[in-house]
């Protein structure tokens, strides 16, 4: 958030927050953390964003009844996965030690990365080893 503190320094603006595919698909449902935690994001009009990767995650389900349209409307645009998004994917893969099964998680943190954004996800263990190469968690 823009503006001054109480000693009239600049304040930074907040980063942009992605979220990872299980904390959307948990966010919209009544009752987890997730779903507080969201709603007061979108209330303090914090810039929310998915990549692509993370998209095409939550959207092979199964998701509940109208939980697209919600999805749909959080977000301004989705963030495709870029050339180079594929080669620091590649890179993540490789300097964490080629864990079988993470490439999507790779892609992930990749463009959370290019675009500067905190990565909200419910798997931070997941997620960790990408924390030493320039992915923020929130």
């Amino acid at each position: 958030m823009e503006g001054d503190d109480s000693r009239g320094a600049p304040l930074k603006p907040s980063l942009m927050i992605h979220l990872d595919t299980n904390y959307l698909v948990s966010g919209i449902q009544t009752g987890p953390p997730e779903e507080l935690t969201l709603t007061a994001w979108l209330n303090a009009k914090e810039a929310l964003g998915i990549s692509s990767v993370a998209w095409a995650e939550f959207f092979c389900g199964p998701i509940a009844r109208g939980a697209d349209q919600i999805a749909r409307k959080m977000f301004k645009q989705v963030e495709a996965l870029t050339d180079i998004d594929a080669e620091l994917a590649a890179d993540l893969f490789n300097k964490t030690g080629r864990r079988s099964k993470t490439l999507a998680d790779c892609m992930i943190a990749a463009v959370a990365i290019r675009c500067g954004a905190k990565l909200a996800t419910i798997n931070r263990a997941d997620f960790q080893p990408f924390v030493p190469h320039g992915l923020l968690l929130v």
